[in-house]
C-alpha cells in the first residue's frame, strides 16, 4: 500500500501555478504532431507536415471544447440547470472522455471539408496518434488524485488522503497503461500498413469502448451519479457500448463495403 502524496502543481510561480495535468495535455499534442508528421513524411501519405500542425490546433480545441461540454452534459447537467455560467469555469476541472470524442470528430469534419479530404481519411490517420494522449492524461489523473479506483486489499492499493483513509485501485495507471500503452502500440502497427477505409479508427473505438469498460470495474463511480443500471453498470460503461458498436460497423463496412469497392 502506498500513500499518494504527489504535488499536482508541477511549477508555482507565484502569479501563476502550472499542474501536471495541463503538462499531460501538451505531451499529448506534441506526441501528436510528432507522430503525425512522421506519418506525413511517407512518401504518398496524402498529408504535409502544415496540414498536421493545423489539424492538431483544430484537434485540440475539438478535445477542450468537446470535452467540457460533454462532462457537464454527461456527468453534471443538473448542476449545469441550476448555474449555467457553471459551464465555463474550466478551473474547477471536469474534462469527459466521450464529449472530447465528439469534439474531435467535428474538427474532423470541418478540417476535412476546409482540405478536401474525407472522413475516412481523416479518421484513419488520426486515431493512431491519440493513444499517447489519452495515456498521458490519465497519468495527469493519477498525479491529480482525481477518478480514484474502488476499495482494495491487493498490496499494490493507493490511498489518496483527499478521499479517504482506504486503499483503492490505481484505476488511472490501469486505464494509462491499457489506453495509452497498448492501444498505440497495437493500432500504431496495424495502421502501418494500408486498410480498408474507417478499420483503423473502427479499432481505435473498440479498444477504447473495451479498455473503458472493463478498468470501470476498478474505477469508483462518480458519487452524484453511481451506478446507472443493473447494480454495476457505471455511467462510463453506457457511453462506451455505442463506441463499440460503432466500431464494429466501421470495420465490417470497410472489410465488406470499402474494400469490394476499391
Amino acid at each position: 500500500m502506498w500513500v499518494h502524496d504527489i504535488n499536482p502543481i508541477a511549477l508555482d510561480l507565484g502569479f501563476i501555478q502550472i499542474h501536471w495535468y495541463g503538462l499531460m495535455y501538451l505531451i499529448g499534442f506534441a506526441a501528436a504532431l510528432m507522430l503525425g508528421n512522421y506519418r506525413a513524411d511517407k512518401p504518398n501519405s496524402g498529408w504535409t507536415r502544415e496540414q498536421v500542425s493545423d489539424f492538431i490546433f483544430w484537434g485540440a480545441v475539438g478535445v477542450v471544447l468537446g470535452g467540457r461540454f460533454g462532462y457537464v452534459l454527461f456527468y453534471n447537467f443538473d448542476r449545469f440547470l441550476e448555474s449555467p455560467l457553471w459551464l465555463f469555469k474550466v478551473w474547477e476541472g471536469g474534462m469527459s472522455f466521450h464529449g472530447g470524442l465528439l469534439g474531435v470528430v467535428v474538427a474532423l469534419w470541418l478540417f476535412g471539408h476546409k482540405n478536401k479530404k474525407s472522413l475516412a481519411q481523416m479518421a484513419d490517420f488520426v486515431a493512431p496518434l491519440t493513444a499517447i494522449g489519452l495515456g498521458a492524461g490519465r497519468i495527469g489523473n493519477f498525479i491529480g488524485a482525481e477518478l480514484w479506483g474502488r476499495p482494495t486489499d491487493v498490496s499494490w492499493g493507493v490511498v489518496f488522503p483527499n478521499v479517504d483513509a482506504l486503499a483503492r485501485h490505481p484505476s488511472q495507471l490501469y486505464e494509462a497503461f491499457l489506453e495509452g500503452i497498448i492501444m498505440f502500440v497495437v493500432i500504431w502497427f496495424y495502421s502501418s500498413k494500408p486498410r480498408p477505409d474507417f478499420a483503423v479508427s473502427g479499432l481505435f473505438l473498440i479498444m477504447y469502448g473495451c479498455f473503458r469498460s472493463f478498468v470501470e470495474f476498478f474505477r469508483e463511480p462518480d458519487g452524484h451519479i453511481g451506478f446507472v443500471a443493473f447494480g454495476w453498470l457505471t455511467k462510463g460503461q453506457l457511453l462506451s457500448v455505442p463506441m463499440v458498436m460503432i466500431g464494429i460497423a466501421l470495420m465490417c463496412y470497410g472489410y465488406i463495403f470499402a474494400q469490394k469497392k476499391a
